[in-house]
């Protein structure tokens, strides 16, 4: 689920003030050395076949791989997201699902791509050529830089200390040149390594030279300085806008200023300075032979030319999967039940100690809950300490993770329709209506997928009698929020426009083995930290601003919400599988029954709607 608040903090070492820990050690332990934890499950599952029926074996199978560490933490922009998507489009296909997506594939590819420069990227001074990834390397951005030609070589001084640099008007039209701040450039990776995840910096006062050249590639060794130029995350195709000068947030607190101004600064945003990193001895040739650790600021230098390569590739790396099960009636068979789900999550973060989280996060869930689910101040946050003691009696060694794998978040919803896509498939006699099966990209990064699709579908928008979203639906125990129960469910907006779905979502409930206790609280408002505005943050909410019946289901942001510590192995699969279970039922019943009518927004519901 889309996340609208800071991320919670978290804490790796520490004394224990927490009690439910001390006093779950013993049977945890015991659990532990029977190879699975205190819920139950083990710390991982092997891949196998899966089958028609829905059940806790085959949910572990499933999200157990899609939640791994190899997928990354499934971030859309990144390789990870390809990885999940790549999954999910395998299983469709080797059920017998028709591909949906663009040009007769399971995928629509979001307008994502990745820039960089090509190894066929030039650059000379005074004629003499300097060599890609040995000399020097052009630092990628969100445009192609401005062109190089016959550029003036001038010594700009110390990179980041304004008071050692020359002024703008020195720098204009001038191929400047920067020595690395102090002990940057003798960092075991190189200062600005780091920096290739983003794009490259803002050039500052440096914005009308025609490239910015920082003497720091020594340190790196070659795969390091060719990783420079090699993209770890895709962008969107339109770059951010900037902030109108004058306004909040504009470069250096500018007031209004005249056309002309305004112009040059929108010029330079569409071809900005290039960025040029260098070893000592390019730097060196660059001012006929001279150490530039001898230089005073506005030495020249030669001239110098280029012709960098700058590419914009469309990439595999943000992408629904969508595919079908055609419906068995002539007729209705070109109406469709929309069911999905987000394939993405939010990558990498801080390393943590993950087992030293889970009891932070455990601690502080339940701290909220006792405070009626109001926000923790820093005052409270700070009194959680954790046991290491106890932690390292279960796990001797630290487990380090950097990554968030999303298993709940929304692992268990991608899962789940994945799930009941085998089990719908599997039946002799289809639903009357066809299913369209939907994995939304980019949820996590603002509905990005949803509402791509919505925008560009790929079956008529009006045919879509309902859309089904599965957000989080693994959890839902009582230490995760009030309320919660092995039979907890929370349903959002399916009352909004059509009563009847409403009526039929509680309708196929009552007829389960046992029904579950829907949970309707967020229909409305509520003072609740992070429950804010639930019915507008996952991907139903594209399909219901198109006029589409929805109904969201989720088993609410438990402690481990957006943490590395969303993993597999603390899902609650007994609960996850009737749950899913009786979304498949949904499906169906709604897939062979009257199309839900629209009768405006929130229609009246009866008072008592819990079964």
């Amino acid at each position: 689920m889309r996340s609208v608040r800071s991320r919670w903090p978290f804490v790796s070492t520490g004394a224990m003030l927490v009690s439910f820990v001390v006093s779950s050690l013993v049977p945890t332990a015991a659990l532990e050395a029977q190879g699975v934890n205190r819920y139950g499950n083990p710390s991982r599952v092997t891949p196998a076949p899966t089958k028609a029926a829905i059940d806790v074996r085959d949910l572990q199978i499933r999200l157990y791989q899609f939640a791994d560490d190899s997928m990354q933490g499934r971030q859309v922009g990144r390789v990870g997201n390809k990885k999940g998507t790549d999954y999910i489009a395998a299983e469709v296909k080797r059920l017998g699902l028709a591909p949906a997506g663009d040009n007769g594939t399971y995928f629509q590819n979001l307008p994502f791509h990745v820039r960089k420069f090509t190894d066929h990227s030039r650059l000379t001074v005074d004629g003499n050529p300097l060599q890609w990834n040995t000399d020097f390397v052009a630092v990628p951005g969100q445009r192609a830089p401005r062109f190089i030609v016959d550029a003036e070589v001038v010594y700009g001084g110390i990179q980041g200390d304004t008071s050692t640099q020359i002024p703008s008007s020195a720098a204009a039209g001038k191929f400047v040149v920067l020595l690395p701040a102090p002990g940057g450039a003798r960092a075991p990776q190189g200062q600005a390594f780091a920096m290739r995840p983003g794009f490259a910096p803002a050039a500052g006062r440096f914005a009308d030279a025609v490239a910015v050249a920082t003497v720091d590639l020594d340190a790196l060794a070659m795969p390091q300085r060719m990783a420079i130029n090699e993209p770890t995350m895709a962008s969107q195709i339109a770059p951010p806008r900037a902030p109108r000068p004058g306004a909040p947030g504009a470069p250096d607190g500018a007031g209004p200023v005249d056309s002309l101004a305004l112009l040059k600064q929108q010029l330079a945003m569409l071809q900005p300075a290039a960025t040029i990193r260098l070893t000592r001895d390019a730097a060196s040739r660059l001012f006929h032979g001279a150490s530039v650790d001898g230089l005073s600021p506005g030495a020249k230098g030669g001239t110098v030319s280029a012709s960098l390569d700058f590419v914009e590739l469309p990439t595999e790396w943000a992408r629904n999967v969508i595919a079908i099960i055609p419906g068995s009636d002539p007729r209705l068979k070109h109406q469709y039940v929309a069911i999905g789900a987000h394939n993405d999550h939010v990558g990498f973060a801080t390393p943590v100690d993950k087992d030293s989280l889970k009891a932070f996060n455990d601690a502080r869930i339940k701290l909220q809950m006792a405070n009626d689910m109001a926000g923790l101040g820093p005052a409270q946050l700070a009194s959680i300490k954790v046991n290491m003691d106890s932690i390292r009696r279960i796990h001797p060694k630290a487990r380090i993770d950097s990554i968030n794998n999303g298993a709940d978040d929304d692992g268990s919803g991608s899962m789940a329709v994945l799930e009941i896509a085998e089990a719908i498939q599997a039946m002799p006699v289809k639903p009357k209506r066809s299913t369209i099966f939907i994995w939304h990209a980019g949820e996590e990064a603002g509905l990005l997928g949803s509402a791509y699709f919505v925008r560009n579908p790929t079956v008529p928008i009006d045919s879509i009698v309902a859309q089904l979203n599965i957000d989080m639906i693994g959890r839902g125990r009582a230490e995760d929020l009030p309320g919660g129960s092995p039979d907890y469910l929370g349903v959002v907006g399916s009352w909004f426009d059509s009563k009847d779905l409403g009526e039929q979502v509680q309708a196929v409930n009552k007829k389960q083995t046992k029904p579950l206790a829907f949970d309707y609280r967020f229909d409305d408002p509520i003072a609740w930290a992070g429950y804010n505005n639930i019915y507008a943050r996952s991907d139903h909410y594209n399909y219901a601003m198109q006029g589409i019946p929805i109904a969201f289901f989720f088993t609410g942001l438990h402690g481990d919400y957006h943490q590395r510590s969303d993993e597999a192995e603390f899902i609650d699969y007994p609960h996850y599988a009737r749950i899913t279970n009786y979304i498949r039922d949904l499906t169906v019943d709604v897939a062979n029954g009257p199309r839900p009518r629209l009768n405006g927004t929130k229609p009246a519901k009866p008072k008592n709607i819990v079964p």
